[in-house]
């Protein structure tokens, strides 16, 4: 007899952890193994923020916040859409959560009875449907491939919507393929969701920084205006400037569902750290060139990685527009492999074979695919890829 309700039973531990854990566990145990599984930059916080959170600390900045985040922070963040996106909130539309994570977890938590579904596109991040599950709703999945870019059409859009839908997750530039939606496309969405006024939309932007297409950054408010206010925008510090271990992650929409999240976060965590949220304040207002000099340096990551994993035998992969992950189809590598009938067992040949740690399409939504992420410096890129260039290519 099981104790754990039928909730938990349904929701996985995060496959990228569990690939990191087993990396980990390999290099505890003497064997030589580079991990490219985790999505955490290598940089330093810049020092301006690092000197912020300091400063919270010395001048006593180290009690409870309000729940839903600091004026001093919420007003960085009206600015941030202000500048960067053209977007008008008001502090009572943001809110402040201890990471990214955290907004989408309170946006699924409010929108989803049991029934209620929420299309998501894949690939996806992993936790978008196990989230789902936790508040007791249905994942729609609505498959992509290589040949599209992995990118969903307003057509496959539309047959995924229905009466029962209550929330869409868009993100873009996306984790794990690097592709992000033009505005000319988010627009198309736009004129879909028109016919589906119940549905919310979860604009993923995280990556918004991390991006060099050939035209500007649009999210789906900026391309459609008219769903401002059923669209909530999740974002965060984390993977602009570097501060994963500070989490803060950010969230704007229409005022009442902003508040309901609150509702739910003043149940579990409460406000988040008084000294992460001062130092959120500087990333935020200061001048953003440590966020250009970053997202140069993951394009150059980029271009090379993307070179020599098209190199190798039975891979396919197309440049991206941000982030920094390669989402490689390695499905003429699978059925060339003998023993290896799948991502996850490819994911393990590559881990045996070349001492390298990635995680397989499968855990994404897309099986037959593998990500890595190049959020490391290029001499440990280069020696990665050396290493499975070496064990999958053919004598």
């Amino acid at each position: 007899m099981t104790l754990l309700s039928q909730r938990i039973q349904r929701v996985k531990v995060s496959p990228t952890m569990a690939v990191t854990a087993k990396a980990a566990e390999l290099r505890a145990a003497g064997h030589d193994i580079i991990s490219l599984a985790a999505g955490e930059p290598d940089f330093a916080t810049p020092d301006a923020i690092k000197h912020a959170g300091i400063a919270a600390i010395q001048n006593g900045d180290t009690q409870y916040t309000a729940v839903g985040g600091t004026a001093a922070l919420k007003q960085a963040i009206v600015h941030k859409f202000r500048r960067d996106n053209g977007l008008v909130y008001a502090p009572s539309e943001v809110m402040v959560s201890s990471g990214g994570k955290q907004c989408c977890y309170n946006l699924a938590q409010v929108l989803l009875d049991p029934g209620d579904e929420a299309v998501i596109p894949a690939p996806y991040w992993v936790s978008y449907p196990d989230m789902v599950r936790l508040a007791d709703g249905e994942p729609v999945i609505i498959p992509t491939d290589y040949n599209h870019r992995y990118k969903i059409t307003p057509e496959q859009l539309d047959a995924a919507l229905g009466p029962r839908t209550r929330l869409l997750f868009l993100n873009s530039p996306s984790n794990p393929a690097g592709m992000a939606y033009s505005r000319r496309e988010l627009a198309a969405f736009g004129e879909v969701l028109q016919a589906y006024p119940q549905v919310v939309i979860g604009s993923d932007d995280m990556y918004e920084a991390i991006y060099w297409a050939d035209e500007p950054f649009s999210n789906i408010v900026m391309a459609c205006p008219p769903l401002r206010e059923r669209t909530v925008i999740l974002h965060g510090v984390s993977k602009a400037y570097a501060m994963t271990g500070w989490r803060i992650g950010y969230c704007a929409g229409p005022e009442a569902l902003i508040q309901a999240m609150s509702t739910v976060q003043s149940q579990s965590t409460s406000g988040a750290c008084s000294i992460s949220q001062a130092a959120a304040v500087v990333a935020l207002n200061a001048d953003q060139g440590c966020v250009a000099t970053m997202c140069s340096a993951y394009r150059h990551r980029h271009d090379r990685v993307i070179e020599q994993l098209a190199a190798i035998p039975g891979m396919r992969i197309a440049p991206g527009d941000g982030t920094f992950y390669a989402f490689p189809d390695c499905q003429a590598l699978i059925e060339r492999l003998a023993g290896v009938d799948d991502d996850v067992a490819l994911a393990e040949y590559v881990l045996e074979h070349a001492g390298v740690a990635l995680v397989p399409g499968s855990a994404f939504g897309v099986p037959g695919c593998l990500r890595l992420s190049f959020a490391t410096d290029l001499a440990t890129l280069d020696e990665a890829l050396r290493r499975m260039r070496h064990a999958l290519t053919p004598v």
